[in-house]
């Protein structure tokens, strides 16, 4: 809207005004260019929210920057408020110019927030960084009975809230809940949560509490009817399944969360509950003085902290006497409209949506204890809930108050049989491959963060090594596979990880290549693959894709060969062409030819040796079997087994397996041997398989944890959902040049282990795959994210840290590595602080050493040990936080312990940097000068230098004990009982000095000049009485000389 330089009411500004005003100047002076209205729009700062204000109006300061430019730069006792929360009022002149307030400002409920990002915070002084006086609203009880020694109580508990921030306590009022303070700059100011629950509070402002006494009860009736509410309605609710009375939470909501009720609309009209809360009725605990109600869309509504509905009587449980779940007391007398319900129900027979087979709870834990209530997770996998133990399937049923502490096992890898983690599994699942990992070769990327730089690595390998980088892999899973007490489980899922690393190797590796050979019968691909494996390791380009389907063929027989032998073991003695049909399966071909020839089926055994050779064969006995069937031959008289085999031969894959189920891989192998050509390329025989699988003709892939492992791991379980690995291998070797789009699925931990939270050994294939050029990707950070889940759970902080200096660069998340690397350096500092080898070798990875300096003092302070805490801070060069800590915890024990050259030590290092410290002459400033004035005073009056004469010494003693008071005025409310008994100690010394110094040969006039400044020192009693004495006989030995 336009803000028109006339008469406006400053205090009500249309919420839907722009971000900028745009100025129009009615009446006023129309030779005014557009420029002046530019830039005068230009500097009024930015308020869009409507419940806030200021003071002068944001039309005022428009008009006094037209009438008066430059008055943005230097307006007196600038205002900002929020209604109903509070306001600020900054001292003297300030300047608002381009200021966003919407930004800067944040009143929340009991607090205020100026500058939240740190990062945007001016110098103290600067822009809205100064001294002002804040008003904040506190919410209590405001019943009449409120009696004095609870306010002054209350008042009496903001004082202390007040100086523990540093700022300096005004008043409380508790008529109308103002609490006013100072405060010299600014960041967090107000109540945290333990200051909220030591003084009483109520979830409903003094506004809310009495409608009808707003705005001079100008409030129409309400239509009882229309107020009340139908317990029928509500029969089918939350409430009522969970066996309460549905009328009786509908009215404690509406009285506890009144914020988050739905607006209900008749006729276009607000309902009367949302009328008595609308802002039009509510009046500003800060403005005072009457306006005109000015009707406009009202904002959301102030959301207020939830009680907890603490006063339950569990005599509902095993009696017929009705329980109830009470109010709290500070909720008592409130406006509640009075019903027949005879309050909540609640029965332990009774079934709730809740029960069975989720928590068993009798009602939901939110309901019982209120919203402040939390479930959730914790560091390495904590987790915080109600109700039951989770997979406990006891038939009981428990309070849902019962909140149970339970870990998820994101080690369960690390675990054996007995469920007890092994160290030498530890050291195979994470320690040795991430060295494998670190001993490659790897290119680096500098990343600023501040005026540090962190280095992203990345692994850089081609495909000529990557065979040797997969049989490391390989040895590293099979030592794995050594240890003793493995679950069988666990032992199907290491050897499936031995075969993807095989098939990685067989699909993306590359060999040396010369002319020299050149065609490769096809026929015998296992013999053509053996040959090239004995030769040398040059082999010819166009031999190449032969040999990568020979070696695949041969990985897909290993994989399957342990299923074929079970299944063949299961088979009696004269099933022999099942027997011959389970070996063609593994493309056993010399052991099915073999078994032929020893039943005396030497026609058999000569079309098994040639099978999967030339499509010739292949379509010969294909039309055999047409001719059998076009003259109407009886196959009753043929085995079944025997047709099979044939049709098998013939390539018709679907009629050799009607009725007959096996795995994914063995038709795989099926549809590569015996229907299509020996010369089909791989993606071929992959693009195959997956348009028979689209249509529904072709086993699913599905993981071996389901296709292999216990019966118990495929609960759940629905085709379709998951797929293995190795097929998502196949895919990415498919699709060549074309993006492949399946990476989240193909990475996620499901495609190659029933743990879903187990990525130790999938974050690896991935970083060979795309180290080697196969895709490239920067969405895999819940891969990246895993394993440092998995890390941190088992301590290992600084391969974390190398995990996430791995996760690929995204321009949209500059700093998402430097903040996961502070993160865990901050909240796992225990455990990297301690291991010396942990320490160095993050120190190596090129991490800051400002961070770790950063992280040790924080944890030093948290745990109390302020002199470690003081010795890190000036490590890392946080010079104002070093400052505080020296001033409020490290000096005065120093002090008193007579360390003074540490003391010394201390502040002069700081000293170079006195400009970033705040109040830095009334802080650590202040020892430096008392040392120094204390050297000279004690230094011979001959070897004086700038204190000379005793009006000089007196006059440097009389500016350093005015030092120590401001500093007092300063620190006071900031500084133990030690640190004032220093401050004292010290100005004892001066004094003595300065005393000591004068003598009794000096002029009684300069004797008595000195107990003006002594004073003035911040002397205890007993001092100041004997100061006081000995000034009094001094004075009367003055007036006796001077009368005689």
């Amino acid at each position: 809207m336009e803000v028109h330089l006339g008469n406006l009411d400053p205090l009500f500004i249309s919420p839907f005004q722009r971000k900028r005003r745009k100025i129009s100047l009615a009446g006023k002076d129309p030779g005014l260019s557009c420029q002046d209205l530019s830039r005068i729009e230009a500097l009024i700062p930015a308020l869009q929210s409507p419940d806030y204000f200021t003071d002068p109006s944001l039309s005022e300061l428009g008009t006094q920057e037209f009438f008066n430019p430059g008055y943005c730069s230097r307006v007196l006792d600038f205002t900002v408020g929020r209604y109903g929360y509070g306001c600020l009022k900054f001292s003297g002149e300030t300047d608002v110019r381009w200021l966003d307030l919407d930004q800067i400002i944040k009143f929340r409920r009991h607090e205020v927030v100026v500058y939240e990002d740190e990062s945007a915070k001016p110098a103290v002084g600067q822009g809205l960084n100064k001294a002002a006086e804040v008003t904040l609203v506190v919410q209590t009880r405001t019943s009449k009975d409120f009696s004095e020694n609870q306010s002054s109580r209350i008042a009496e508990k903001l004082k202390l809230s007040t100086e523990r921030q540093g700022a300096d306590f005004l008043s409380y009022n508790p008529s109308n809940g103002e609490w006013k303070f100072l405060v010299q700059h600014f960041s967090r100011f107000g109540l945290n949560e333990d200051d909220e629950e030591d003084i009483t509070m109520d979830d409903v402002s003094p506004e809310v509490q009495n409608p009808l006494g707003m705005n001079g009860g100008d409030i129409s009736d309400i239509d009882e009817e229309t107020a009340l509410v139908e317990a029928t309605s509500l029969s089918h609710s939350l409430p009522a399944h969970l066996g309460l009375d549905p009328v009786k939470m509908k009215e404690m909501k509406m009285l506890m969360f009144p914020a988050e009720e739905e607006e209900e609309e008749h006729n276009g009209m607000l309902s009367p509950q949302r009328q008595l809360f609308s802002k039009e009725s509510l009046k500003s605990p800060i403005k005072q003085s009457s306006q005109p109600t000015v009707h406009k869309e009202s904002p959301p509504f102030i959301r207020k902290t939830p009680l907890a509905l603490i006063e339950y009587n569990p005599a509902s449980f095993g009696s017929s006497s009705p329980g109830s779940i009470l109010m709290a007391k500070q909720n008592k007398g409130a406006l509640l409209r009075t019903t027949k319900a005879e309050g909540f129900r609640l029965d332990l027979k009774k079934q709730t949506p809740v029960t069975g087979s989720h928590s068993r709870n009798i009602v939901d834990a939110a309901l019982f204890m209120g919203r402040s209530f939390r479930v959730g997770w914790g560091p390495n996998g904590v987790l915080v809930h109600s109700g039951m133990p989770v997979r406990s399937r006891g038939p009981q049923s428990v309070l849902s108050s019962v909140v149970n502490l339970e870990k998820v096992a994101i080690d369960k890898v690390t675990r054996d049989e007995s469920n007890k983690v092994r160290q030498e599994l530890v050291d195979f699942c994470f320690d040795s491959p991430l060295n494998l990992h670190k001993e490659m070769s790897h290119e680096t990327k500098d990343v600023e963060v501040g005026s540090f730089k962190i280095k992203l690595q990345k692994v850089v390998c081609d495909r000529l090594t990557l065979s040797e980088i997969c049989r490391s892999y390989i040895g590293i899973v099979e030592r794995q596979l050594e240890v003793s007490g493995l679950s069988s489980g666990s032992r199907v899922l290491l050897m499936h990880q031995v075969m993807v690393w095989e098939l990685i190797k067989v699909l993306f590796s590359s060999r040396q290549m010369n002319r020299q050979l050149k065609s490769v019968e096809v026929d015998h691909e296992e013999d053509m693959m053996a040959d090239a494996r004995e030769s040398s390791p040059d082999v010819d380009l166009e031999a190449l894709p032969l040999i990568r389907r020979a070696e695949f063929s041969y990985w897909l027989q290993e994989s399957v060969c342990h299923r074929v032998q079970e299944e063949v073991s299961s088979l009696n003695e004269t099933s022999d062409l099942e027997h011959i049909f389970l070996l063609l399966t593994g493309r056993q071909l010399d052991a099915a030819v073999e078994l032929a020839a020893s039943r005396g089926d030497v026609r058999l055994a000569c079309l098994l040796s040639q099978a999967g050779g030339t499509t010739i064969n292949r379509s010969n006995i294909a039309r055999q079997l047409d001719i059998w069937k076009i003259n109407g031959m009886d196959f009753s008289f043929i085995e079944e087994n025997r047709i099979r085999l044939l049709e098998l031969l013939a390539g018709n894959i679907p009629a050799a397996l009607d009725d007959v189920k096996i795995d994914w891989k063995r038709f795989l192998g099926l549809l590569m041997w015996y229907q299509l050509p020996p010369d089909s390329s791989l993606p071929v025989v992959f693009c195959t398989y997956q348009q028979l699988l689209d249509n529904g003709k072709a086993p699913y892939p599905v993981p071996v944890y389901i296709d292999e492992g216990p019966a118990e791991e495929s609960v759940n379980w629905h085709a379709g959902e998951r797929f293995d690995l190795a097929y998502y291998l196949m895919l990415l070797h498919a699709c060549q040049e074309n993006k492949f789009r399946e990476l989240k699925t193909m990475f996620s931990a499901f495609a190659s282990t029933n743990d879903p939270l187990d990525y130790h050994m999938i974050w690896h294939q991935r970083s060979v795959l795309e180290a080697v050029g196969t895709f490239s990707s920067d969405e895999l950070h819940v891969l990246d994210m895993g394993l440092v889940s998995q890390l941190l759970c088992l301590g290992q902080c600084h391969w974390a840290i190398y995990v996430v200096l791995h996760i690929p660069y995204h321009k949209d998340y500059p700093y998402l590595q430097a903040m996961l690397v502070r993160e865990i350096l901050f909240q796992y500092c225990e455990d990297w602080s301690t291991e010396d080898s942990q320490r160095q070798f993050i120190e190596d990875l090129g991490i800051p050493s400002a961070w770790l300096h950063e992280a040790l003092a924080t944890y030093f302070n948290y745990y109390g040990d302020h002199a470690k805490a003081l010795e890190h801070f000036l490590e890392c060069g946080n010079w104002q936080k070093a400052h505080l800590i020296f001033m409020t915890s490290v000096a005065h024990s120093l002090y008193l312990s007579a360390k003074h050259s540490q003391i010394w030590q201390l502040a002069t290092s700081m000293e170079d940097h006195k400009s970033e410290i705040e109040d830095w002459d009334l802080g650590a400033g202040m020892y430096i000068s008392f040392y120094l004035l204390r050297s000279s005073l004690q230094e011979d009056s001959n070897t004086m230098n700038e204190l000379d004469t005793r009006e000089n010494k007196n006059d440097a003693c009389t500016d350093f004990i005015s030092q120590l008071n401001k500093s007092l005025a300063v620190w006071g409310t900031r500084l133990p009982i030690d640190a004032r008994v220093v401050y004292s100690r010290m100005a004892e010394e001066i004094c003595n000095l300065l005393v000591s110094e004068t003598g009794e040969n000096s002029a009684i006039e300069v004797q008595l000049s000195c107990f003006t400044a002594i004073f003035r020192a911040p002397l205890p009693e007993d001092l100041r009485s004997c100061h006081l004495q000995d000034a009094v006989s001094l004075f009367t030995s003055y007036i006796s000389e001077a009368a005689s």
